[in-house]
């Protein structure tokens, strides 16, 4: 699905008279995993949100807004790049599958209308040293964690600023310490926000809490909020489901403390505020008592009904979120609408909003409309995939497809909330037409790849640092074989272009082929649809090489899948390569080296591996390790 950005000719009159006094500020905050019951405006018994329930009664509260991907890393994709879960970049949530190179943004999108555009929490969409860094999609800053893993902890011994770490005064990883890290990246947000005032900016706040490990300091002014309640005081309430309330009332706080900001700087009127969860909730905390959680994210406080499943899950319980939005004097007071809306959606209404160019094949529609009163054109379906589900929602009926069973349910929303009820058998026709939504709609991952992984790793690893008495990450031992050639051209100088595939789901990256790591490997894609012959490799040297052949290393783990028979190496002085390759090869089941010579060196800095077939005859492709052997041309 394909959408144009629209001006109906209502909001052209409007946003015009908005350009032409100011471009409006824009601050997006979106709490890690709050899900839909966990505010007190919807009846949540626990947990106390009064700013967050001020807000929502101070603009517009939506009751059917969906994440676009049930899990953090995808989402954050969708929302960025305006892409449904069948056509966005990063599918995984492995926590550093990066979007591609040059893939345009929300961020991307307002700085080239003039935005000042910083990000405060966690960016997901890509860990360091890759293509999907923020500060290489638009953001001038971006200061919390890139990864997911790293993002785990609130006492990590460092924070990372476009991709340097900031060092954490007291901090080893883990559950305790002397600074905690929320604390800095709100502190960083706010200041965005004071250094900027002259200015548009976009704020973006992907918060970590409540998500993580639940840990908060036992002086935060949350706790405030809960003096004199019993369950607090209750020996026999986990520690971590007090923390968890008490999170939550941290998050109402900073909302508080960005609306109290605008106002001390008098950018009220100038800013549009968005407050949004990630995903749906998650059942934890759960005993024989309250089998849906403590706080039951997915249960109806008031009337008792549920929505099914949670986080993970493409039913209701693992997308519907959280959303509203507040603009004094543009957006009216005390609204609660029932748009159905989702992620991808953010993009086109932001870019509308401050009058910048939407890309042409986003998935998303501009709910602006719903926000300044005006006519709002509706989604004909929605669309999510997540590893073996799919689901399509088109008005009031819901398919959801379970690949393993190959089976689809469809659900009527209107009078089935929490799906009970499959109808599918009763209508045909309507599961027909989900099938084809979800056959056209689904289209082969694409994301970006990293140069190297290590700075990635280390990141991964800081979650706990030291705390556990973990040595730093380092490369797996074991008995390997290695490229050996004293002409050999070092890894280090080396980076990756291109790769026609690379499996994310095992982390089989493309890099890994050169990385100096046997114990590592590239394989081409196959848990998301198999890629099939010719897979290719671009490479870079670094520098003009009197490249005189080429080193190939099969995987050292005993299996053979992907191993390299029939291959082209192509060499080129600039990206683009003729059809003559400079040498051919037919490789074999050897766990050594294998060598493919030229008869003649050629002067190149670029190198395209042409696998054209599989020791085995599949249709794969793998390599431990490709080694270029050549001389520095001075």
């Amino acid at each position: 699905m394909r959408f144009f950005t629209l001006f109906p000719v209502f909001l052209f009159g409007l946003a015009s008279g908005l350009l032409a006094e100011r471009l409006p500020n824009i601050v997006y905050i979106m709490s890690d995993e709050l899900a839909y019951y966990e505010l007190s405006h919807m009846g949540n018994p626990y947990i106390k949100t009064p700013r967050i329930d001020r807000m929502a009664a101070e603009g517009i509260r939506f009751t059917h807004a969906y994440a676009g991907s049930p899990v953090c890393a995808p989402l954050r994709c969708n929302l960025m790049t305006g892409k449904h879960a069948g056509h966005a970049s990063v599918r995984a949530n492995d926590g550093g599958t990066p979007l591609r190179a040059g893939e345009p943004t929300i961020a991307s999108a307002l700085k080239a209308k003039g935005y000042a555009t910083g990000g405060f929490g966690k960016w997901g969409c890509g860990g360091r040293d890759s293509t999907g860094v923020p500060e290489k999609h638009g953001f001038d800053v971006f200061f919390g964690y890139y990864d997911q893993v790293h993002a785990h902890s609130f006492y990590p011994p460092y924070l990372i600023r476009n991709s340097e770490e900031v060092v954490l005064e007291g901090n080893i990883g883990g559950r305790s310490g002397k600074t905690y890290s929320h604390y800095r990246i709100m502190e960083e947000g706010l200041d965005f926000i004071r250094a900027n005032k002259e200015k548009p900016f976009f704020c973006y706040f992907p918060i970590t809490p409540p998500h993580g490990m639940f840990d908060i300091p036992a002086d935060d002014p949350a706790w405030d909020l809960y003096k004199g309640e019993e369950w607090i005081r209750d020996p026999a309430i986990k520690q971590d489901v007090k923390n968890y309330a008490a999170m939550v009332s941290m998050v109402d706080h900073n909302v508080g403390q960005v609306l109290d900001l605008l106002s001390e700087l008098g950018l009220e009127k100038d800013t549009i505020v968005f407050f949004t969860g990630d995903n749906g909730g998650q059942d934890r905390f759960r005993s024989k008592e309250k089998p849906r959680g403590f706080f039951g994210p997915n249960v109806n406080p008031v009337n008792g009904v549920e929505f099914r499943g949670g986080k993970g899950s493409l039913y209701e319980g693992g997308l519907r979120i959280s959303s509203m939005v507040r603009w004094p004097g543009r957006i009216k007071s005390g609204q609660v609408s029932d748009l159905v809306f989702y992620q991808p959606d953010v993009f086109p209404t932001l870019a509308e909003l401050a009058g910048a160019k939407s890309p042409g094949d986003l998935d998303g529609l501009s709910f602006l409309p719903t926000l300044l009163g005006g006519k709002q054109q509706k989604h004909p379906f929605l669309y999510w995939e997540f590893g073996n589900q799919c689901a399509v929602r088109a008005g009031n009926w819901k398919g959801v497809l379970d690949r393993k069973k190959e089976s689809w349910e469809l659900f009527d929303l209107d009078k089935d909330i929490s799906e009970k009820k499959n109808l599918a058998g009763e209508h045909p026709d309507i599961v027909s037409r989900m099938k084809a939504i979800a056959l056209r709609e689904h289209t082969p991952a694409e994301p970006g790849m990293f140069t190297q992984r290590t700075r990635h790793e280390r990141d991964r690893w800081a979650k706990w640092g030291n705390a556990k008495n973990q040595p730093p990450p380092k490369p797996k031992r074991g008995k390997v074989q290695k490229i050996k050639d004293k002409d050999l051209i070092p890894p280090k100088s080396m980076k990756i272009l291109k790769v026609s595939s690379e499996n994310i789901g095992n982390v089989k990256w493309a890099v890994n082929a050169i990385d100096d790591d046997p114990h590592t490997l590239w394989h081409s894609r196959f848990s998301d649809g198999v890629a099939k012959h010719p897979h290719e490799l671009v490479i870079d040297l670094g520098k003009n090489y009197a490249v005189s052949g080429f080193r190939y290393l099969a995987r050292q783990d005993g299996g053979w899948n992907g191993a390299f028979a029939e291959v082209e190496f192509l060499v080129s002085v600039t990206p683009q390569f003729g059809k003559v390759p400079a040498v051919k090869a037919t490789f074999g089941k050897v766990r050594t080296a294998q060598s493919a010579d030229l008869k003649e060196p050629i002067t190149a800095r670029y190198v395209k591996v042409r696998v054209l077939s599989e020791v085995n005859g599949q249709p794969f492709g793998s390599a431990a390790e490709i080694g270029v052997i050549g001389r520095l041309q001075r």
